[in-house]
């Protein structure tokens, strides 16, 4: 049978319904009486009513024929079954077979299945919100005060300062009022004493203060940079939003972020870790993006409560995060989930935020900040510190609970924290003096540091007993996020879709002229056009880059800016766009 044919005929039956409404109007016509009792319809228009009449019975007859030929072939598919895969017939053939429904690499077996499917979970969990206790969205922790009496609890403290370029101020706006002083300060602070650590993440920023400072300054920089007492980490422009994101524009910041601390620092420092603290859900891509990238591990923290909960109930906030249509490990990104509501020193030290907010020193009276739970953090005092450490330590230890090893990770900062210098020096001091006594009394089973996210990764690497490979392998997002009951973060999915639009213009403008560009420049050489403004050109395409990056900030493509904020994301867009 030839369909084609059979789909012209099928379409003979629209022309056939009209003609036949057509027949029906002039029959009718045909046979009513006008109002002297004579024939309505003349002569010459009876004669075109019957050639009518003619053509309609052999488009009748066409139908007909069409189908009678449509439930021949439906019959002859539905009966035929599809010829077997010569790989079938291959007697223990080592490629997968061909599956005749569906994506046929995704059901072919790998025999490295995830041990966690989020889809599944997903299924598994209530999403209802019960009290939790002291660690609302959980449950009680208890320990066993000898687990550590052969292997002691190894604490790092990670300080960091979490900087948005762009949310309730404009990028440049934050510079001048906090970001600024908060690299001053990370720069005397970690000076005056080798042994405290920072992270830092975003690029943007570092970019403009690194434009503002005198060789000196650089140099001292750059020397905690290479030492890695300030440790880089993901390096990108931003840090980027994972849902509205296209993939080419977040490899794109990467790339611009990780160029500048080759210039500017050198070829050996490669950030290896990843740090996504603030977008509003996770997404596998990112994971897959860092693999490829060769970093060795992540660490994210805005995810559901409710699946926060279930993972930490079975030890599983650590994993090596899979691509679902990955058939070995190659895909495998090591991941470790904060547990608790928030990345602020109340919602990270331990489950209780009420103790944990009174080991936030930045908060001691007269520094302009306070607990919401009405209970002030106290300074580190001989008379104290061992009350004070005790305490502290309990939350460590409970914490420690959620995860599989004796190493722990402590964050210790918030949103443009250590941008006051009282502030910072407050943070540094009273908890090297919480450090000095838990570590001069051994029979506290614990070491404590500050640390970054490379000290705490390789302690996790070199721990006694448990492997890498023995963590659980876990496939799927991390969609959608909610911080609390019913409070879901869904609305910037589709916020300000002009500006959503016009990211991706400017991503595909973008691309088009680094491609001219290419072949512009490599065609000046061959012809050796010395007057072509190269340099000058690839300057403009660095602006527009970076301007592209600052939009894929977690508060830019997603629209969660304040209003004024979204105009100047736009008129920098806008401006590079031109």
């Amino acid at each position: 049978r030839n369909p084609g044919e059979t789909m012209r005929k099928l379409r003979v039956f629209l022309f056939t319904f009209v003609a036949g409404m057509l027949f029906i109007s002039m029959k009718l016509l045909w046979e009513a009486p006008n109002s002297e009792g004579g024939a309505l319809v003349s002569p010459e228009t009876k004669e075109r009513i019957s050639r009518l009449r003619k053509n309609v019975e052999l488009l009748e007859n066409d139908l007909g024929i069409a189908q009678k030929d449509v439930n021949e072939i439906y019959s002859s598919l539905s009966k035929k079954k599809r010829p077997e895969s010569p790989i079938e017939k291959i007697p223990n053939a080592e490629s997968p077979k061909f599956i005749s429904d569906d994506c046929q690499f995704s059901k072919s077996p790998s025999g490295l299945d995830s041990d966690i499917q989020m889809i599944d979970i997903y299924n598994l969990i209530s999403f209802v919100s019960v009290d939790g206790g002291v660690w609302k969205q959980g449950f009680d922790i208890d320990y066993n005060l000898n687990q550590w009496s052969n292997n002691p609890l190894k604490i790092f403290v990670v300080p960091h300062s979490h900087n948005d370029p762009g949310w309730l101020k404009t990028f440049e706006g934050y510079y001048q009022a906090q970001t600024r002083n908060i690299l001053n300060n990370i720069l005397d602070f970690l000076n005056e004493n080798s042994n405290r650590k920072f992270i830092w993440a975003e690029i943007s920023y570092l970019d403009l203060w690194w434009k503002e400072q005198g060789q000196e300054k650089r140099t001292r920089m750059k020397k905690l940079i290479l030492s890695g007492q300030l440790e880089i980490v993901t390096g990108g422009w931003v840090m980027n939003d994972e849902a509205n994101t296209f993939y080419y524009a977040m490899i794109d910041q990467m790339i611009e972020g990780h160029q500048w601390i080759r210039d500017n620092i050198g070829p050996d420092v490669v950030p290896k870790d990843g740090w996504a603290i603030d977008p509003f859900g996770h997404s596998p891509t990112m994971a897959y993006i860092l693999k490829r990238m060769d970093f060795d591990f992540m660490l994210i923290q805005r995810v559901h409560y409710g699946v926060k909960k279930y993972l930490a109930k079975n030890k599983n906030l650590e994993f090596k995060w899979r691509q679902n249509w990955d058939h070995s490990s190659s895909t495998d990104m090591f991941c470790q989930m904060m547990p608790f509501y928030s990345y602020d020193i109340p919602h990270t030290c331990g489950p209780d935020p009420k103790i944990c907010c009174q080991f936030d020193f930045r908060r001691l009276p007269g520094g302009g900040m306070s607990c919401p739970w009405r209970v002030p953090p106290v300074a580190i005092t001989p008379q104290n510190v061992a009350e004070r450490a005790s305490v502290l330590l309990d939350q460590y230890r409970k914490k420690a609970q959620l995860y599989r090893t004796n190493s722990l990770l402590i964050p210790l900062g918030d949103d443009f924290r250590y941008d006051v210098r009282l502030g910072a020096q407050r943070q540094f001091t009273n908890y090297e003096a919480l450090f000095e006594y838990i570590n001069s009394h051994p029979e506290m089973n614990a070491k404590i540091q500050f640390g970054t996210l490379s000290d705490y990764f390789k302690s996790l690497k070199e721990n006694p007993g448990l492997s890498i490979d023995s963590f659980p392998k876990l496939s799927g997002d991390f969609y959608t996020y909610a911080d609390r009951e019913d409070h879901y973060w869904s609305g910037y999915y589709t916020s300000r879709p002009f500006y959503k639009n016009f990211d991706r213009v400017l991503i595909s403008n973008l691309r088009a002229a680094e491609i001219v560009l290419s072949f512009a420049t490599s065609e000046s050489r061959k012809r050796n056009a010395a007057s072509f403004p190269a340099a000058t050109l690839y300057d403009v395409i660095t602006s527009a880059r970076r301007n592209l990056g600052i939009f894929q900030h977690h508060d830019g493509v997603t629209g969660t800016a304040k209003p004024p904020v979204v105009t100047d994301y736009g008129n920098k867009s806008r401006s590079e766009e031109r």
